[in-house]
């Protein structure tokens, strides 16, 4: 048998995390080390692996039920590796270090379990689509693989150079960064659906660190489930697009 598709065959490494291709995540398990990935997130596996839903601290879920954001996890253990992948979406490796991570949680495709995580609340006081007023805070020393739709870019922001961006396309920044969301549209535009607006909200930086920012804004696609309301029809809190179809990664 032959076909172009044997050009595709597993990915020869010894890192622990690998991408066997710019879709696909590539966990290496020694039976020491456990990695937690987002659940339903496995595509194959080699040798003996386990998977068990994640346990969550009555902290985690009072906070995801009370701000809408966390983590719906497994934890793979065992010995063999693991492919992980998610809508095709594009995968990217980071080490975090004590500087710390804060990431939208519907973007975590896996991390290592020697991570902590906690949900923060973001200078915001209403959780619009998109980014909202809480995210994940990602300490200790590990990796964690994240998503985006496309290629992304990686701004550094310095104390002389404060950076902004549209809040639809923030993944992740460094911990130690301020940050302020503001619109840049009159107070009577920015409230309407952003399809009808152009430009809205957006998250500016300061200090030192990374901004990590998407190609692809969080839009709902043609009869994506927006809820009932008033709220709904701004795209605010959980009637809106974003609140009402958790998980999804849109992209244009």
């Amino acid at each position: 048998m032959q076909s172009p598709l044997f050009g595709f065959t597993e990915a020869r490494t010894q890192d622990r995390y690998a991408l066997q291709n710019p879709q696909l995540l590539r966990v290496s398990l020694t039976g020491h080390d456990d990695v937690l990935a987002r659940k339903g997130s496995m595509v194959a596996y080699q040798g003996i692996v386990e998977f068990d839903g994640e346990y969550q601290t009555r902290g985690q879920r009072d906070s995801r039920a009370r701000t809408g954001e966390g983590l719906d996890l497994m934890r793979c253990s065992g010995q063999g590796t693991v492919y992980f992948a998610n809508l095709a979406q594009h995968v990217h490796v980071l080490d975090v270090d004590r500087d710390g991570l804060t990431v939208d949680g519907a973007y975590v495709l896996a991390l290592d379990s020697t991570l902590h995580w906690e949900t923060i609340a973001v200078d915001s006081h209403d959780a619009i689509s998109g980014t909202g007023s809480h995210q994940l805070n990602i300490t200790g020393q590990g990796k964690v693989a994240l998503m985006t739709s496309g290629q992304p870019l990686m701004l550094q922001v310095t104390p002389d150079k404060v950076v902004s961006a549209d809040a639809d396309a923030v993944i992740a920044w460094s911990t130690s960064l301020r940050v302020n969301m503001q619109a840049q549209t009159s107070s009577s535009g920015v409230w309407r659906r952003r399809g009808s607006t152009g430009e809205g909200w957006e998250l500016s930086f300061a200090g030192h660190g990374h901004a990590l920012v998407q190609p692809s804004e969080l839009l709902p696609p043609q009869g994506a489930q927006i809820g009932q309301g008033l709220m709904a029809q701004y795209g605010v809190g959980q009637q809106g697009a974003h609140g009402r179809n958790q998980g999804n990664i849109w992209s244009n």
